[in-house]
């Protein structure tokens, strides 16, 4: 199998000092590519050299919404001039999005809005970040008529949610919950889903599968949640993955680019 980790968080400290070991591993079980999103300004150069460090490495640039109060405009600004100039190995904007959870949606929003006209500016995939705000950022898209491809990164609301969101062109993210029984109303959503709007993610360290400690997940335990998605899905492994991998190349548009080729 040819695996795609999505969104993976390889430049956060929980790596260093073990990165190449876990790198080996993912190899090992089929890794192929492995894309790193942003999360604040301050990490964009260590996002950038992390994943360019190695040759399956990719990269996003945005403002994760647990991050805005760290942010100015002039930050918007140099994320504009950085991704107009088509860097290297960056395949898309973010991550960004809105989380009810953590901090406050009324600050969130101006953040995230700029971050989805910038990218339907340039046309630039979306990496989205939502917690218990699908519906808000299921309009926001609607409103902004959003045309690129954008990716509901570690989604876990319900199914009409989700057809919404993908009745939009939106992609969403299958990572480690799904490992886990208890989690009926992701799995539930996932199993139902047309196959072709499915990409497969770790957002290692987090969001780790059942049996691994927490803050602990790695690229290497992609395998264990393509198992589940084909026990959910009543389809095998191999045909699974294969249809992640074309998905995945659709979502940040390596089609010519030999990723999985």
């Amino acid at each position: 199998m040819q695996l795609v980790d999505a969104h993976c968080h390889f430049d956060f400290p929980r790596f260093d000092g073990c990165r190449d070991a876990e790198l080996g591993k993912a190899r090992s079980v089929g890794l192929t590519g492995l894309v790193i999103p942003g999360v604040r300004r301050a990490d964009w150069a260590r996002v950038r050299d992390t994943a360019q460090s190695f040759p399956e490495g990719f990269y996003c640039l945005g403002i994760h919404p647990w991050f805005v109060q760290e942010h100015g405009a002039d930050d918007l600004e140099l994320l504009e001039q950085t991704l107009a100039a088509r860097p290297e190995r960056c395949v898309a904007l973010g991550e960004c999005g809105l989380d009810r959870l953590r901090g406050s949606l009324k600050e969130q929003w101006p953040w995230f809005e700029a971050q989805l006209a910038l990218a339907g500016r340039q046309d630039w995939p979306l990496i989205v970040h939502s917690v218990k705000t699908h519906d808000e950022v299921h309009s926001a898209l609607r409103r902004q008529r959003f045309g690129a491809p954008a990716l509901i990164h570690g989604f876990s609301g319900s199914y009409q949610q989700a057809a919404k969101l993908v009745d939009l062109g939106c992609y969403i993210g299958v990572g480690g919950v799904i490992t886990h029984p208890g989690a009926h109303k992701t799995r539930d959503t996932v199993a139902r889903l047309p196959a072709e709007v499915l990409v497969l993610e770790t957002d290692a360290p987090d969001m780790a599968p059942e049996g691994v400690d927490r803050g602990r997940n790695s690229p290497a335990h992609l395998p264990r949640i393509v198992r589940a998605l084909a026990e959910l899905r009543r389809t095998s492994e191999e045909a699974m993955a294969t249809t992640l991998l074309a998905n995945v190349r659709r979502l940040y548009r390596w089609d010519g680019s030999g990723i999985g080729e």
